[in-house]
């Protein structure tokens, strides 16, 4: 009972439905966890929901993961735990039941309730959101607070076989099997930070044994077969990170740390609904073939909010692909997705409709992405896929533009070869995020489990943090005569991802010698300059913070307002600044001469 095996089989609801069979039948696991929702998943759980009230949860979860699995479940005593409830988690439960009586398997299901706030979203009127200070919209299509782990915990201790939610932390997943087992007390802060780390690190699934690794060359032979990943927790909170034998992809310390990075804000308070974990001190090291040990997780008393995502409606979008080839073909692409927007607009305008309310154009294939760091050779690229985005409160101007779009075939630039999908594009609501808090005492719990219903109790009280410096504290070096820049890459590894509309970047350095060269050159201003093309307030106002994590020789930055709204919201290529790390691993670092001659 000291030591505790639990793996994840899914980073998103879409991920392969194979990892769950992987993890049952080689992990050795005494748990099975799932992650699958985010903001976008929500919304869309939702509009189900409204058009069926038995749906809203994700039903390929119970029918193509769970179903196949109940029997080896049952007989190898596996728990599961899943968010996979989304809006809907008692239809989830229904499901699994039925699913289980078909199967000829007896497997007692809880469902955590209490995070579904939009019935009583009237009582929350006065929130308003995180970064703007806007008022709740009255139009919402979710509202999620995101619960923690003790609910999970409590639906375990009860007997469940299978634990479904609907929102809560992703980490919550691994933690709660956790406090389960080791029997950690609310105020264990040290251990409570070491779970979360754990769920934290495995909640992306294949992201930690080597998927989306800066060094890909090494794990690209295996990711046909990616291995899910396993911590191996002990109840002094410490844990190992590993995959089952014979998968591919690598679990080392850098896959770890790269994903440790991902998706986090300030470092030094990573706000959960159980604890406020400080990643600074956290140490990896390599404990053998595929397995990384991870120590040095602490904790603080959580705050006594929970964090609210809603998602409002936010007008409409519609989308084209299309292909343009030849000489100057960025150029050619640009000029006719242009005269495209420029065409319908006075349309719009002619019938009373109004302007667009937001317009992007991106040349796929000639680095526009990287702004002013684009390369002469893709900006003359002899192929594009462009991509035109309008967006319009009115479904109506949006069929407009759906419709005068294929004249571009025959009457505009030279090379354009066809639109990508069937038929004309269709008009898509766009969900936009809105992120606020709530007082944890307005939102009361209950698991239900079986026939049985009964109320959790969290804690509510208001943690105190640890006050610290805001000030980014800036290394100095003096570099002799002679010293030569290497692109970062050559340094360093980075990961990047979105906090709704701010995005982070973690950076590793290779060796521990490298990082002072590192931050010496990944000032705050020389990051803020690298991307100001895509900081709301460029150059002069974009915001951007840095951070040190000393125990893993590694940075986090966070960049401010970066990705034209976020997620769903935004009408970029990139709206999860998912390729901010590779544009950043070209940024010139300053070594000695000595030094770059041993890359």
């Amino acid at each position: 009972m000291n030591t505790v095996r639990i793996g994840c089989a899914s980073a998103f609801w879409g991920d392969t439905n194979t990892a769950a069979a992987q993890l049952v039948e080689r992990g050795q696991i005494d748990f099975l966890v799932f992650d699958y929702l985010a903001e976008i998943t929500m919304s869309i759980l939702a509009a189900k929901r409204m058009r069926d009230p038995n749906a809203g949860y994700a039903n390929d979860f119970v029918d193509h993961v769970m179903a196949p699995l109940m029997p080896q479940l049952k007989e190898k005593g596996i728990r599961v735990v899943a968010n996979a409830g989304g809006v809907n988690p008692l239809a989830c439960k229904a499901a699994l039941e039925a699913a289980a009586e078909r199967a000829g398997v007896s497997l007692r299901v809880a469902v955590v309730l209490g995070d579904d706030l939009l019935p009583r979203r009237k009582a929350f009127a006065d929130c308003t959101e995180l970064d703007s200070g806007a008022p709740l919209p009255a139009t919402l299509v979710s509202m999620n607070a995101y619960l923690g782990a003790v609910p999970i915990a409590r639906a375990l201790d009860a007997g469940a076989d299978i634990v479904i939610t609907g929102r809560c932390v992703d980490s919550a997943v691994v933690l709660g099997p956790m406090i389960h087992r080791f029997g950690w007390a609310a105020d264990a802060y040290d251990q409570l930070a070491a779970g979360s780390v754990a769920g934290h690190i495995i909640e992306c699934g294949a992201q930690c044994t080597g998927g989306n690794f800066t060094d890909w060359e090494e794990i690209a032979a295996g990711y046909a077969d990616m291995g899910f990943p396993i911590v191996e927790a002990t109840a002094d909170g410490s844990f190992v990170v590993t995959k089952p034998p014979g998968t591919g992809g690598k679990v080392t310390v850098n896959t770890v740390l790269e994903q440790m990075l991902y998706e986090i804000g300030d470092p030094r308070a990573y706000l959960l609904p159980d604890v406020v974990v400080d990643f600074t001190a956290v140490q990896l090291r390599q404990d053998g073939e595929d397995r990384v040990r991870v120590t040095g997780a602490r904790g603080q008393a959580p705050t006594s909010t929970y964090k609210v995502s809603a998602t409002v409606p936010a007008g409409m979008r519609c989308a084209a692909l299309f292909m343009i080839g030849g000489i100057d073909a960025a150029r050619k692409g640009r000029a006719s997705a242009t005269a495209i927007v420029e065409k319908v607009r006075r349309q719009l305008l002619a019938a009373g409709l109004g302007d667009f309310s937001g317009v992007d154009i991106h040349c796929i294939g000639a680095e526009e992405s990287y702004g002013p760091h684009a390369r002469p050779a893709a900006t003359a690229t002899r192929e594009v896929v462009v991509k035109l985005v309008v967006q319009h409160p009115n479904p109506k101007a949006l069929k407009l533009f759906s419709r005068e779009i294929a004249q571009a075939a025959t009457g505009m630039a030279p090379g354009f070869t066809g639109y990508f999908g069937a038929g004309r594009p269709e008009p898509q609501m766009i969900p936009k995020l809105f992120s606020t808090l709530v007082p944890k005492a307005l939102v009361p719990i209950e698991v239900v489990v079986g026939d049985d219903c009964f109320a959790v109790e969290v804690d509510v009280a208001e943690g105190v943090l640890t006050q610290v410096d805001d000030a980014v504290v800036e290394p100095a070096l003096c570099l002799a005569a002679g010293s030569v820049s290497v692109p970062l890459i050559r340094l360093a590894l980075a990961r990047s991802g979105d906090k709704g509309d701010h995005a982070n970047i973690g950076v590793i350095a290779r060796r521990p010698e490298y990082l002072p060269h590192i931050s010496a050159a990944l000032t705050v201003d020389a990051v803020r300059d690298y991307f100001a093309h895509v900081l709301a307030g460029g150059a002069a106002h974009g915001r951007v913070s840095k951070w040190s994590l000393p125990g893993s020789h590694s940075l986090n930055f966070m960049l401010y307002h970066a990705l034209g709204g976020g997620g769903a919201g935004s009408l970029r290529t990139d709206p999860q600044g998912k390729a901010f790390a590779q544009m950043l691993l070209d940024f010139p670092v300053p070594v000695p001469a000595a030094l770059a001659e041993s890359l």
